[in-house]
């Protein structure tokens, strides 16, 4: 299969954000590469997108948050520019390892020492899954309508993945996609809606990386998840959640915070992606999520 190649829409949003976001790919001890866009300096900040995106999704953090931290936003395995690791996809827990595995041998690589982390969706599963396996010192978990929380999960949404985005998008064309998907009603809202159409259309997506997805939504019964770990985590931990998320229900989020020892939930009026929504919300609160003492 032909490698991704980075598409004209991607390609321009890097050239903006160069020299300050350099986009590097890393080749992993146990093989494989994972492509990382890094910025700033400081406290280690880890960047993870959703199912079907790229670390560039996060463009608009990047550079804020890179004026206090070094920020780290990485292409999770079998997207964006990150290649898809070898083994077996049999489990629920394979399918974690596949996600997760590959992003730990990388931050063992780059930050050694303690970072914090922000997941979006299935980023959301797993930045909980390096904070819980403890390979990589988390020191805070910022989890924004995250899967792994708990086992549910809207039956429209398991639909939705089974059919798959990328060849529901492929099949549409732009503007059928963007009805079926509309982005926020802004210039920032539709540069994000031509970057997701473009990250799920171009050649080169890996089969695999959706394999292990739908071993961890499957059509019916409990997503997977790590419920009855949470109160075992010791950092704190921000919950963001959007108050309409039709994949995820909010009611998660607030069993959670209940669960996790440090919690605070931020509830907002959005969907599922309340970080693209409203940024002018989201980054304020991660800004002072990031730079709170920390009580061990």
């Amino acid at each position: 299969m032909k490698p991704p190649s980075v598409g004209p829409v991607e390609a321009a949003l890097l050239a903006q954000l160069a020299p300050a976001v350099d986009a590097t790919v890393h080749w992993l001890p146990g093989g494989g590469a994972v492509r990382v866009l890094e910025a700033g300096a400081g406290p280690t900040v880890v960047l993870l997108h959703g199912r079907g995106g790229a670390a560039s999704q996060w463009f608009t953090y990047l550079t804020v948050l890179a004026r206090s931290h070094r920020v780290l936003a990485v292409d999770l395995p079998g997207f964006g520019m990150s290649s898809t690791p070898e083994g077996p996809l049999a489990t629920g827990e394979d399918a974690a390892a596949f996600f997760t595995a590959p992003v730990e041998a990388l931050l063992s690589q780059l930050a050694p020492g303690p970072v914090a982390v922000v997941g979006h969706s299935l980023g959301g599963l797993v930045a909980l899954e390096l904070a819980l396996r403890g390979r990589v010192p988390v020191e805070r978990l910022a989890l924004v309508d995250a899967m792994g929380l708990g086992p549910e999960m809207a039956r429209k949404a398991r639909l939705f993945f089974r059919a798959g985005p990328e060849r529901l998008a492929r099949s549409l064309g732009p503007w059928a996609w963007a009805r079926l998907m509309p982005p926020p009603p802004t210039p920032l809202g539709e540069r994000l809606g031509a970057l997701e159409y473009e990250l799920l259309t171009r050649p080169g997506a890996s089969p695999d990386a959706t394999r292990a997805f739908n071993r961890l939504v499957p059509v019916v019964g409990p997503v997977f998840h790590r419920a009855e770990k949470l109160d075992v985590m010791t950092a704190p931990v921000l919950l963001v959640w959007g108050e309409h998320e039709d994949t995820l229900p909010v009611s998660i989020a607030e069993q959670a915070a209940r669960r996790l020892p440090q919690a605070r939930l931020l509830r907002l009026d959005a969907g599922h992606s309340p970080h693209q929504e409203r940024p002018e919300r989201v980054l304020p609160e991660l800004k002072a999520f990031l730079a709170a003492p920390h009580e061990h």
